[in-house]
């Protein structure tokens, strides 16, 4: 069964990956292999090992190694913040398609482009979100986004990828990491660490899109495995993660206890160099982007308030839900295994944001996995809907709403289950005093 369920895994994989390839209902084909794959480890997933769970996790990235990103275009740009860095260049400063670059374009980069042709780019051409299509990078027009350990990252992926290899080099990467990932989830239990390491959906960004939000995850996972035992090391790993992709950043009211400083200063620093070398330039287009994404009025943003609340109302609501779970997190984690309550608090904020990206909900699989909470998977899958009615924000919404109520349904049915043990332990002979009258000691002392 066990080999029957590792099947299911690969299977699963290879159908998200060749299903998106080809366009055929590739978000239902996720939707469904991602809940087969999890029904699977749940019931046949007993007597798993960690080189079984780790071995099958392998297997299910290979299919995404054999066809270049499928869900978005951004492993290109990671490509190129780490060659314009390798120049010595920063990718804060200048711009994709500048001409001062033009030296690092290539075929594949830039189809349309030759080093020797002229964009009429320069660093003083205005910013412009749009795409271009004489190159494959995203956004062009604009410098990057992405913070220092992943522009780090993105260096050391450079310096061993020759051009002509693309993307392959970071989609392998991104495939190592789940794979690390999966085992160090599989030596905490092997059955759970499958929920993350078999799963479609790390395939399908891991191996193929090459998401920098996977070493955000495997950072976050470090984070929350090692605080017990070495709090100040696990605050760096989460001030790192912060540094890969900011929105781990929302852990740190979890970490209250556990130098949340720490992180902040490791995040800060992580920035120093950068600031040093282009000043302010060194926020690149992050301002541009969640005004463009609708952070600053909340236009496009928290689609299940969306249903019922107009734009400037959702925006203030959603606020205050964000600063609500904060709080609300700052208290629990006193009670909570830290890996519960990092997983609902990113979990829920999601849940607040609904973002139309499905690889910003990587991290939440990693600790759904690790708190044993499967239920979260189903924000994950409702991006995915939502990433495919981008545009459409009843759709978005209703797709998160329906995760949503499978969260909070699972909760309340663990809390019954939960409560209504104890009350049946609490019931039984042994925990009321109550004793089978046929085995009563007789009292030796007494006579008729």
């Amino acid at each position: 069964m066990r080999t029957f369920a590792g099947v299911v895994a690969i299977a699963a994989s290879a159908a998200v990956i060749y299903s998106a390839q080809a366009g055929w209902w590739p978000n239902v084909v996720l939707a469904i292999g991602t809940i087969a794959v999890a029904v699977v480890v749940w019931r046949f997933g007993r007597g798993l090992t960690v080189a079984g769970v780790v071995i099958v996790a392998g297997l299910c990235q290979l299919p995404g190694l054999t066809h270049a990103p499928i869900t978005s275009t951004d492993a290109y740009r990671y490509v190129w913040d780490g060659r314009v860095q390798l120049a010595g260049h920063s990718p804060y400063a200048r711009v994709p398609l500048d001409d001062a670059l033009a030296q690092l374009r290539d075929p594949i980069l830039f189809p349309g482009l030759s080093p020797t042709e002229k964009s009429g780019v320069t660093q003083q051409t205005p910013q412009d979100p749009t795409d271009d299509p004489r190159t494959r990078i995203n956004r062009p027009l604009v410098p990057t986004i992405y913070p220092p350990v992943a522009q780090a990252y993105f260096t050391v992926v450079a310096l061993v990828t020759p051009w002509s290899a693309g993307t392959l080099g970071l989609q392998i990467a991104a495939a190592l990491i789940a794979i690390a990932l999966t085992w160090l989830l599989a030596v905490q239990n092997p059955r759970w660490a499958a929920l993350w390491g078999w799963s479609p959906i790390v395939a399908l960004e891991a191996a193929n899109a090459a998401h920098v939000d996977l070493l955000a995850a495997l950072l976050i996972t470090a984070a929350v495995i090692t605080t017990a035992r070495r709090p100040k090391l696990a605050a760096v790993l989460l001030g790192a993660a912060g540094s890969v992709k900011l929105l781990p950043l929302l852990l740190l009211p979890a970490f209250r206890t556990r130098r949340p400083i720490v992180a902040l200063s490791t995040f800060i620093a992580s920035y120093v160099p950068h600031i040093l070398a282009v000043g302010t330039l060194v926020l690149g287009f992050l301002p541009g982007y969640l005004n463009q994404e609708g952070f600053d009025d909340g236009s496009s943003r928290s689609a299940i308030l969306a249903l019922l609340l107009p734009p400037e109302a959702r925006q203030l609501v959603a606020a205050l839900l964000a600063l609500t779970l904060a709080v609300l997190a700052f208290y629990r984690t006193k009670r909570d295994p830290l890996a519960l309550t990092c997983c609902w608090l990113y979990g829920a904020a999601l849940l607040v944001a609904t973002p139309t990206y499905p690889w910003y909900g990587l991290p939440l699989i990693a600790l759904a996995a690790l708190a044993h909470r499967p239920e979260w998977i189903a924000g994950p899958i409702a991006s995915y809907l939502a990433y495919a009615s981008f545009g459409h924000d009843t759709r978005q919404g209703l797709s998160y709403l329906a995760a949503a109520v499978i969260v909070v349904s699972a909760i309340t049915i663990r809390r019954r289950f939960v409560a209504e043990s104890r009350l049946t332990d609490a019931r039984s002979p042994a925990n009321t005093g109550e004793r089978d009258q046929t085995h009563r000691p007789r009292d030796l002392g007494r006579t008729r």
